[in-house]
């Protein structure tokens, strides 16, 4: 851990009793971006470790989006993890289903919104950054996972504009800090990377019990029609006008919701 005291300090200490020497842990006042920090150590050295920041003053969301995180208003932290000869398909999506069942085990108001995105009554709540650090001959040897959860919507203002409505997890429980969150979904991602060998049909169906999109009109690129959930790749199943089932990776098009 690190030497500087932060508000992150009990929390460590406690997922140190649960999880033992199975993860290092460390937590700063201040950085750039975990994931920057976890990716330049990952080149140099492969280990499972967790690196929680107060405030990242460059986070990073999907598609290059900047992720604006203050202290005790967000949960900013990222999981290294050697990933050596791993599917990495679908793995967002199952990050995403930890996540949600740690912070809400019933399944009532938190939902997942394909590919990466954790949503609240129809609000962004939080986010799911995937990258990889490569080996010398090319092949991922460490995947570096980032999360932002929010713990109180942030607001908008011209320096920090919100391109969707956002949700808190205090909405979920009042009682949540950024501290027990981060004690709540920890111990929840390391069973899932210690267990991970692709989706599998548990994951899907719990998955598909909290799939934000199921049957709602969106559309992504110049594709248009209804979604019918994930294929056992993790792909978006989206039915066209024509009733042709096509499938979108990650990463292909940017989804936004149509009017009916």
């Amino acid at each position: 851990m690190t030497a500087a005291t932060t508000a992150y300090d009990a929390a460590l200490a406690s997922l140190s009793l649960v999880l033992g020497p199975r993860l290092a842990l460390q937590a700063l006042a201040e950085t750039g971006s975990t994931n920057t920090v976890l990716l330049e150590r990952s080149r140099r050295e492969v280990q499972p470790q967790l690196l929680v920041a107060e405030r990242q003053s460059a986070g990073r969301g999907r598609l290059g989006r900047d992720w604006w995180s203050a202290p005790g208003d967000s949960l900013t932290f990222s999981l290294a993890w050697p990933c050596e000869g791993w599917p990495l398909e679908g793995l967002s999506l199952a990050v995403g289903v930890a996540l949600a069942s740690a912070i809400e085990p019933e399944g009532v108001r938190l939902r997942l919104k394909w590919p990466n995105d954790l949503w609240l009554d129809g609000r962004k709540l939080g986010g799911v950054l995937i990258e990889t650090a490569a080996s010398a001959g090319g092949a991922p040897r460490a995947v570096v996972i980032g999360i932002g959860l929010n713990l109180r919507a942030p607001q908008a203002s011209d320096e920090r504009p919100l391109d969707t409505p956002a949700a808190g997890a205090v909405e979920l429980d009042p009682r949540w800090t950024a501290p027990l969150l981060l004690t709540a979904v920890v111990p929840a991602l390391v069973e899932l990377l210690e267990r991970w060998r692709g989706l599998d049909a548990a994951l899907l169906a719990d998955y598909a019990r909290r799939d934000a999109l199921a049957g709602r009109r969106v559309a992504g690129g110049r594709l248009e029609g209804v979604a019918e959930g994930i294929s056992a790749a993790g792909l978006l199943r989206l039915r066209d006008e024509h009733g042709v089932l096509h499938e979108l990776r990650a990463g292909e098009a940017r989804l936004r919701e149509v009017s009916s």
